[in-house]
């Protein structure tokens, strides 16, 4: 008979998130099988296995069978409550997730490498541990022995515990964790990957107000792998895209595809994969016969559309329109090596793009601008030292570091970088091998009082002329900045809302008494929100307001501040009259005994302004608490 070891309890002074309260092998976890997920979100492998645990949430849900992520960080930005926050609704994950990030937990069950699952039985001991991916029937055939085991001894709780799940703020944008974004020269356009929505948006480029008019919305925002037109369209968080011979290409990432969106006529059809995840790091197979695993970028050169195929750690090219699809750089070892691209290795590359002759990649698990010479087919390091070597510092390298950078465009001869884990957008230069920060402050937010923009987790970026548009995940935006005089703005795609959303309605707001204010000048806006006692506004989530009139965007602007009032100012240039405003904000907040729990607000007011004032500001004032439900 083998001897099973106790598990190590889980709530002593660790946080805690999508749950209202902690939970602990000698409290309410008594009697429950419980599966820990040892997990790290940079880590692709990390996210292929919720696939898995999904499958097993939904098998096991009225048994006495609880799942438990254990979030232990491996980038210095991964240890913030707020970025494991924003990493938990991204990808969706529905159990309760404990923040390990002295890695207390991860030494206390001798976990090696990210993903481990360990099962626990119900009288609180370890029965299995297992790492890596494809572990799926293992882990479901020690739950269901664990549960037989555990019913004939008498150990069970009674069923599952009912746990609160966090939700999304709905940002104002009416975008979801963009992860990339292209603007396109050549066909006008702005498209963007609105990824947690599950669709593409296509947009004009923007005026000088930041507005943005909507061409076309592609999908339906169900999750799913449906070709056809535009409204029957569905995708599964996708990523890259790239424009070319008349198409839209897209990085289909969760669904293991590139689609096509033809631009005449917005029908969207599959160019590659199966639709399932594949191992296959050689490639060789036509269309729909050759498997894929998470692309996550595109360039497009001619006829040859480049694949940064992060799943398997290598760069794939595709010969459309034929869709023939192979490996072209990076044996699929995880690691940072140069040399022939059938020798070398990369690591999860998550952007790529063309300059000069060379194809230049985004490599974020080893931190590093990768290039690859196309005469030669060789890979080389621009930037970068290896897997476990990271940072925030300019200069040259080797004392240069980024930090899981996952977009990358060129500007000139130099390339422009996501460096996504310190939150800024930075400029690499190529030949001299030297970084330097043009824009964030390395810190997560949205802009700061002086006005210099920030960002929170920028996953994509696209220059168009000497503009930059830049994917601002976390914030739910694209922001545009001009790469010589460096304004920036947030920008507003005009009526655009989430799918299924039919909460905009003028009919739906908190109507407010008349406001009279100045014509010709800025409007300084406050909106008084009133939370339930106990409750402040979240410093983890952005906030966002949108004010409209007659259709057309006053204002777009998000923040991520943790303090009420909410303040805007809407520029003179934009103010209108003769139309009532709709002024929205989304917003969450929390309260001290609410655990890892923040709770969303959407709150609309509709109030008719008009110009024969001499204030400058303007008030609007929420119901007694934002959880009223009148409030919108």
């Amino acid at each position: 008979m083998v001897d099973l070891v106790r598990a190590p309890e889980l709530s002593a002074g660790l946080g805690w998130l999508n749950t209202d309260r902690p939970l602990s092998f000698g409290g309410e976890l008594a009697g429950q099988v419980v599966v820990l997920d040892f997990w790290t979100y940079c880590c692709m492998n990390c996210m292929h296995i919720l696939p898995d645990l999904v499958y097993l949430e939904n098998k096991y849900k009225d048994e006495p069978v609880t799942f438990i992520g254990v979030h232990s960080a491996k980038f210095t930005n991964e240890a913030s409550r707020d970025t494991i926050r924003a990493a938990v609704l991204r990808y969706e994950i529905h159990h309760p997730v404990v923040i390990d990030d002295e890695m207390k937990l991860w030494r206390a069950y001798s976990v090696r490498s990210w993903p481990t699952q360990v099962v626990v039985n119900a009288q609180g001991f370890v029965v299995c541990a297992v790492g890596g991916e494809g572990h799926r029937e293992d882990i479901d055939t020690a739950i269901e022995q664990t549960l037989a085991q555990g019913r004939a001894e008498g150990e069970l709780a009674d069923g599952p515990l009912t746990l609160p799940r966090e939700s999304n703020v709905p940002a104002t944008t009416g975008l979801a964790f963009p992860g990339k974004v292209l603007a396109d020269p050549e066909t006008k356009r702005l498209y963007v990957a609105d990824a947690n929505h599950n669709r593409i948006v296509i947009a004009e480029p923007p005026d000088e107000a930041g507005r943005c008019q909507v061409v076309q919305v592609v999908g339906t925002g169900r999750i799913g792998r449906d070709d056809g037109p535009a409204d029957e369209a569905t995708f599964n968080h996708p990523q890259g895209l790239a424009a070319g011979q008349g198409n839209l290409y897209v990085a289909d990432t969760d669904n293991h595809l590139i689609r096509s969106i033809n631009l005449s006529t917005f029908e969207t059809s599959t160019v590659v994969g199966t639709g399932e995840m594949s191992n296959d790091r050689a490639g060789g197979a036509m269309g729909t016969q050759q498997g894929l695993n998470s692309p996550w970028d595109l360039c497009i050169e001619g006829a040859t559309l480049y694949v940064a195929m992060a799943g398997v750690h290598q760069i794939w090219r595709v010969d459309l329109p034929v869709g023939f699809g192979r490996a072209f750089a990076g044996t699929g070892r995880e690691n940072l090596v140069d040399g022939p691209t059938e020798t070398a290795a990369l690591a999860q590359t998550s952007g790529i793009c063309s300059m000069g002759g060379n194809l230049y990649v985004a490599d974020s698990e080893v931190s590093a601008v990768r290039g690859i010479d196309m005469g030669a087919e060789r890979v080389f390091t621009v930037i970068g030292e290896g897997l476990f070597s990271f940072g925030d510092v300019d200069g040259e390298h080797p004392k240069a570091k980024l930090q899981h950078p996952l977009g990358i465009d060129a500007w000139k001869v130099a390339l422009l970088v996501a460096d996504t884990y310190n939150h800024k957008i930075k400029m690499v230069d190529p030949a001299g091998r030297s970084v330097r920060t043009l824009y964030g402050t390395g810190e997560a937010g949205a802009s700061t009082p002086g006005g210099q923009v920030q960002f929170f987790e920028p996953g994509g970026l696209s220059v168009a002329g000497d503009t930059v548009f830049v994917a601002d995940t976390n914030n739910h935006r694209i922001v545009g900045i001009n790469l010589l005089t460096h304004d920036w703005l947030e920008l507003s795609f005009e009526g655009l809302t989430a799918p299924g959303d039919g909460s905009d309605s003028i009919g739906d707001a908190i109507r407010v008494d008349p406001v009279s204010i100045a014509s010709g000048c800025d409007i300084d806006l406050t909106l008084d929100i009133k939370l339930p006692a106990g409750a402040h506004l979240s410093a983890d989530a952005p906030w966002s307001v949108h004010v409209e009139a007659d259709g057309m965007t006053l204002l777009q602007e998000t923040g991520k501040s943790g303090k009420l009032p909410l303040s805007v100012r809407i520029p003179a240039e934009t103010v209108v009259f003769g139309a009532p405003w709709r002024v929205t904000a989304s917003l969450a907040y929390c309260t001290e005994a609410g655990g890892g729990m923040c709770v969303p607000v959407r709150l609309s007011w509709a109030v008719a302004v008009d110009g024969d004032g001499t204030e400058t500001e303007a008030t609007l004032i929420s119901p007694d608490s934002a959880d009223d439900p009148g409030a919108g």
